[in-house]
């Protein structure tokens, strides 16, 4: 009876460990598929950004710092690249900042323990007349950068 007893609990455990060793191999192929693991961002407006996606991931900081020499330098002031409309697109539509739990900007940086120096001297929040005139936002979707 101890006998069979064993063989019985070997066979659970047998069992367990080659169920535990399907998902771990599901849970990873699943992780590279998506990109592997990283911060989840949450995006509530626009379909694109003013520059290719990849580009504004690797390169949103020498845009942001481009464009504020242009401005501080040479008075030179356009939209494209200016920080307040970053802010203004990428804005929480419940908090109206990039900043806090999920926020746009926060979610990145936080992942990559990289602190955000923007929002000491510019704000963090949208601009309320500028959001009236942008398209609602539609539920927040949430990509692996």
């Amino acid at each position: 009876m101890r006998r069979k007893t064993t063989i019985i609990a070997g066979v659970i455990a047998a069992l367990a460990a080659g169920l535990f060793a399907v998902g771990m191999v599901r849970a990873t192929d699943s992780a590279a598929k998506s990109g592997g693991p990283g911060p989840v961002v949450k995006i509530h407006r626009g379909e694109q950004c003013v520059e290719d996606t990849g580009y504004m991931r690797r390169n949103h900081m020498k845009v942001i710092l481009h464009q504020r020499d242009k401005t501080m330098h040479q008075g030179i002031r356009t939209a494209k690249h200016s920080l307040k409309n970053c802010v203004d697109c990428h804005a929480d539509p419940v908090t109206g900042s990039v900043l806090g739990q999920d926020g746009f900007c926060a979610s990145c940086h936080e992942y990559a323990s990289v602190k955000i120096d923007c929002f000491s001297c510019h704000t963090d929040k949208a601009d309320k007349a500028a959001l009236a005139t942008l398209p609602p936002p539609k539920p927040a979707t949430g990509v692996k950068p």
